[in-house]
This record gives C-alpha cells, sequence and structure tokens, in this order.
C-alpha cells in the first residue's frame, strides 16, 4: 500500500533505480527482452513469439540472466512484430516464430546481433541496430504515448519507474485552482478532435456546485484507420487513469468511467488490471496518499457507434441509454451524466494531462505553435511506407510527416491527398504539404485536425469513390435522430453512387453542394454538421475528376469499374478465344489464331476476361 505522498516519492525512486540499473543500463550482465503486445502485432502472431521466448530462455537454462515482458505499440506497425533487447536496446522488426531460435541463440547466449532482423534503412541500404536512429522515430516526441513500447502495461512498479502518479502528486500539493489554471496556461486543446481548451472545460465544470461531480474517458475512437486511443489504452493505461484523478480532483469529481468500445479487448483487460493494481496500492478508492481525496474508476464498454464520439451520445450510452446526441446547451460541464456536472476528454487528453503536471508548463509549451502546444498522435496509414503510430511536435509540416516520417510513397507513386480528421475531416493535397499542423491551420485549409487518422492517396486513387466511401461510412454510422443526417447523407450517397457507375447528371455537383450547405446547418450534432466534409472537399481540389465521371463516363484512375473500357493488345493476343468462351455476355469476338476484339457497347465490365487470358493481352483504361 501507498498510503502517503512521502512513501509514493519512496516507491517511485526505487522504481526507477530499479528500471536505470536493472534494464536499460544493466550492470549484472542481464538482458531483458521486450516484445511487442499491441493489437497490430498481436494479430501477427507476436503472442506465439512471446511464449516461444519463455519455453527457450527456460529450456536453454537463461532464466537467472534473462527477463521476457511484453510491452505496448512500437509505433512502426507496418514493420512488426517487434523483438527489443535490452541494455544494448537492439531492435528486431518483422520477426517470425521461427526466427525466435536464432535470436536465443545467437544475441542472447552469445551477444551477438542478428543483422539479417534489423531495419534496413531505405536510403543507405544501411541496417539500423537502436530505434531512435531509426528516421520514422527521429522527429517524433513521446507525450501522450510516454511509456508505450517501454512498460510492462500491466505492471505498476513499471509505471511509477516512468514517472507515473507524479503529475498526481504535484496536483495534490498544488490544490484545485492551481491545478486548473497550469492546465489552461499549458494551452492544452482537447485531442479528441474539437480542439477545445481543456483547462476551460475544467473550470467551467468546477464552477458549478454539486455533490456529485463525474469525469469521463472518451476511449470509442470511430473514425476508420484511427488506432491512437487503443494503443495508448493498451500501452500504458496508468497514464490515462492518473489524467482521470487528475481531473477528478480538479473540478471536485470522486468518480470516472472510462467509455472504451468492446472491439477493444486488450485494452479493456489492460485498463481492468491497471484499476486492480492502483485499488490494491491505494492509489484508487478513499482517502489517496492521505490527502482526503477519493477517486473511483470504473469501465463502460461501447457497442462501436461511431456517434458515441459526441459526447452527449456517449454519456447517454453510459447511463444505459440509446447513443444518440442532445440539444446543447446545457452542455455537460453543467449538466452531464445523471444530470450532473461532467467533464469528458478523450484518451490522448487524459494521457498528456500528467505529462503537463510532472514536467511543467515549459516543458509542454517548448513543443507547438502558438496557439496549439504540444504534441499529437496520428494514425498514418493508406499509400505510405511506414504505416503506423506516430506522436510529433504541433507546427510539423505534411510533408515531414509524410516523407521524413511516413517514409514517403510506395513504388515512388505521385503523392495526391492526405485524408485528415476521419469523415468529418478533408482531403489535402499537394499544395499543402508545406503547412504546418494544428488546430487552426487544418480548419483554415478546409480539413481537421479530428483524432488523428491521417490516410494518404497516391495517383491511383479516385477522389470520388473516396467521398463515396466516407458517406457510406456516415450513412451506416448515422444515429438517424435528425432528418438533415438521416437523410440527407444518404442523397448524397445515392448520387455519388449513380455518379460512379456512369449514371451521373450535369446538376449532380449543384446538387451536392446545395445538400451539404443544409446539413451542415441544420444537422443536431457536430458529426452531422460536418458529415458533407468528404464531398465538399474532394469537390474543392478535384471537381474535375467528378466532371470525368459525369460527362467523359471516365475514372482516371480505374477505379469505379462500370467506367472502365477493356481493351486487347492486338501485339500480345494470340487469338487462344478463351476470353470469348468465358465471356458471360458474349462482347468478345474474333478468329482462333487472330487477335480478338471488345465490343465497349456490350461488354459489362465484369474483369471476367482478364482473369482468364494467359499473355496479359487485355488491360483497362
Amino acid at each position: 500500500m501507498i498510503a502517503t505522498i512521502k512513501e509514493l516519492n519512496e516507491r517511485v525512486c526505487a522504481c526507477t533505480d530499479a528500471l536505470e540499473n536493472g534494464k536499460y543500463h544493466d550492470e549484472t550482465g542481464k538482458r531483458h527482452v521486450l516484445l511487442c503486445g499491441g493489437t497490430g502485432c498481436l494479430s501477427s502472431n507476436s503472442q506465439a513469439i512471446f511464449e516461444k521466448f519463455q519455453r527457450l530462455v527456460e529450456e536453454k537454462g537463461l532464466s537467472d540472466r534473462v527477463t521476457v515482458n511484453q510491452v505496448g505499440c512500437f509505433g512502426l506497425c507496418s514493420q512488426g512484430p517487434f523483438v527489443k533487447i535490452y541494455p544494448e536496446d537492439t531492435l528486431y522488426r518483422m520477426v517470425k516464430e521461427s526466427d525466435v531460435d536464432e535470436i536465443v541463440a545467437t544475441d542472447l547466449a552469445k551477444g551477438e546481433i542478428v543483422e539479417r532482423l534489423l531495419y534496413v534503412d531505405p536510403k543507405t541500404q544501411k541496417p539500423v541496430q537502436r530505434q531512435d536512429d531509426i528516421n520514422f522515430y527521429k522527429k517524433q516526441k513521446r507525450i501522450a504515448l510516454h511509456g508505450c513500447g517501454s512498460i510492462d502495461p500491466g505492471n505498476i512498479d513499471e509505471a511509477l519507474g516512468h514517472g507515473a502518479f507524479q503529475g498526481l502528486r504535484n496536483a495534490l500539493e498544488m490544490g484545485r485552482e492551481a491545478t486548473i489554471q497550469l492546465v489552461l496556461d499549458s494551452g492544452l486543446r482537447g485531442r479528441g478532435g474539437g480542439g477545445f481548451p481543456t483547462g476551460k472545460k475544467w473550470q467551467f465544470a468546477y464552477g458549478y456546485d454539486s455533490a456529485d461531480k463525474y469525469v469521463v474517458c472518451n476511449g470509442d475512437e470511430g473514425d476508420p484507420g484511427a488506432f491512437m486511443d487503443r494503443s495508448i489504452l493498451e500501452g500504458n493505461p496508468f497514464a490515462v487513469l492518473e489524467g482521470m484523478m487528475i481531473a477528478g480532483y480538479a473540478i471536485g469529481a470522486s468518480h470516472g468511467y472510462l467509455y472504451i468500445r468492446a472491439e477493444y479487448p486488450v485494452a479493456v483487460r489492460h485498463v481492468q488490471e491497471a484499476i486492480r493494481q492502483m485499488e490494491a496500492e491505494g492509489l484508487l478508492g478513499d482517502n489517496i496518499l492521505g490527502t482526503g481525496f477519493s477517486f473511483r474508476a470504473q469501465i463502460r464498454p461501447g457497442a462501436g457507434a461511431f456517434v458515441c464520439g459526441e459526447e452527449t451520445a456517449l454519456l447517454n450510452s453510459v447511463m444505459g441509454q440509446r447513443g444518440m446526441p442532445s440539444p446543447r446547451p446545457p452542455f455537460p460541464a453543467e449538466k452531464g451524466l445523471w444530470q450532473k456536472p461532467t467533464i469528458v476528454n478523450n484518451v490522448e487528453t487524459m494521457a498528456t494531462v500528467p505529462y503537463i503536471l510532472r514536467e511543467g508548463l515549459e516543458a509542454f509549451t517548448r513543443y507547438g505553435t502558438e496557439k496549439s502546444h504540444g504534441t499529437k498522435v496520428f494514425a498514418l496509414g493508406g499509400k505510405i511506407n511506414n504505416v503506423g503510430l506516430v506522436e510529433i511536435p504541433m507546427g510539423t509540416t505534411l510533408r515531414e510527416l509524410i516523407y521524413d516520417i511516413g517514409g514517403g510513397i510506395p513504388d515512388d507513386k505521385a503523392f495526391k491527398a492526405i485524408q485528415t480528421g476521419g469523415p468529418s475531416g478533408g482531403c489535402l493535397t499537394a499544395e499543402y504539404l508545406d503547412e504546418p499542423i494544428d488546430f487552426d491551420n487544418m480548419i483554415r485549409l478546409g480539413s481537421m485536425m479530428g483524432s488523428g487518422g491521417a490516410i494518404v492517396m497516391d495517383e491511383d486513387n479516385c477522389m470520388v469513390d473516396v467521398a463515396k466511401f466516407y458517406m457510406g461510412f456516415i450513412c451506416d454510422e448515422s444515429c438517424g435522430k435528425c432528418v438533415p443526417c438521416r437523410e440527407g447523407t444518404r442523397r448524397m450517397l445515392e448520387i455519388l453512387q449513380r455518379i460512379t457507375e456512369g449514371n451521373g447528371k450535369p446538376e449532380d455537383i449543384d446538387t451536392l453542394r446545395e445538400l451539404a450547405d443544409v446539413i451542415s446547418n441544420t444537422a443536431l450534432c457536430g458529426l452531422g454538421k460536418t458529415s458533407a466534409n468528404p464531398i465538399l472537399s474532394t469537390l474543392r481540389s478535384f471537381e474535375q475528376e467528378y466532371r470525368e465521371h459525369i460527362h467523359g463516363k471516365h475514372c482516371r484512375a480505374g477505379v469505379c469499374g462500370k467506367l472502365r473500357e477493356y481493351v486487347i493488345d492486338p501485339q500480345k493476343c494470340k487469338g487462344c478465344s478463351k476470353c470469348a468462351r468465358n465471356c458471360p455476355v458474349s462482347a468478345i469476338s474474333g478468329k482462333v489464331k487472330e487477335p480478338f476484339t471488345i465490343d465497349p457497347h456490350i461488354c459489362i465490365k465484369c474483369g471476367v476476361c482478364i482473369d482468364n487470358c494467359a499473355f496479359d493481352a487485355i488491360y483497362y483504361k
């Protein structure tokens, strides 16, 4: 049990020394194996790799000299599963179960590097031994991701050794008003997408007099391609819980809820274990650290509804009601859960708060821009070489994110756009590559930060099809409470489907803009109001592609199947007739041993002919 602030300080010092002298700079000759236990690597068989390491270490008689642990996400997901070995800080990537024998026999037993498993720099073609020397990591700064990929998320002592609960200690010593003022002065803005100043939200809730107040952590994370919150919860749940406790202390709340979608079973399991250990140590419960502050936390699993990312819908779901938005005002800071003052912050925001309280104002504000301090976590995906989780200082340019950290576009294809902010965001093109990333600038450019999804697209992407994908997602996820969102988005999707099938009308572009204007001005919640953004942003930068689909019946990327024209190359065609024999609508004709032809008026663009051609003579344009 840690009953007082003095005991916490003593425990932190002991745990810090144990990590520094027992793992990172072990002078006893012990080795420490860390394996990624995040969802991405687990899906690539890292659990079996972990278990094999444990078995071989024991079989080889190395148990007294080698420890094996699982940690959170390393970030560079496209190169996983990862194995990291301390104290040398050697990082192996794309490890397979069959590689474990060699790592144990060569590295753990002899101290020799298995060079073939090291990351290879794509420019120099040289292997890189240490994680921090890989370009992907060089421009990053881990604040919200502090401890992820370093600590065992199921070991509170390792969290304490990484500074856990020192921010809480400082808050308890400072007092409520001073804590809120520090968060205000830090300029921390909500990382869930809205960018509202966190300190102001706390200040509002603190100002309302109520015997019961609540803290809610939003871990719903519904944007396509987003996995920031999941990775933080999996990698360092203690930081998120500490952030909730600081928020609870600041506003006078004694109870917190973590709303986590049930499809994140690893995150749920790690948070449950963190709560159990904190309760056992007296860091959750009554009279925490002897200060009179009491706080309890529990998980509320969500069913995975996108609309529950909106805070009033989330609160309805927490209370056991249908997850649908409520009109505002009143805002949750005044009347939230059970009509009591409630603050809602997302996982990344909660994980950032302890850093500010622990390291101080200057340490946080040295990163970022004038109005967007600190860092932002992005899930970088799509047509990018280095797919993964990145945390960059605000003000980093899109070019740095895509080319320096992301490693550029595969196969040297041309960059076309990056979609930020999920369905509520927008597409930014090459002309914006040197623009800094921050809350206000992204909005100025016609997109938004959002929760942190960043999907890169290249020359092979059709932007009309991209808009259709996001609109389909929005239609599926609309709660249906208000007519503009329920019906308006469905009409826009129907128009996009018609355009991509070659049945677009000249007036469709104007109709889409009119619908977007009506929906943005009349929808009930923020998600509905921004639902037309994928269409508006693609129209702004790629209107010509829409017109080619409508007037020319042509998709330049060749993505829209019904707009393709299938052609047989007479130089490659051997006249075998296999394509004609398999065509379901008899659109192919010709004589055996002579080039065949396709009638575009009969062809249904099914692609069966391409699948059956053994000479690569058939293509589409």
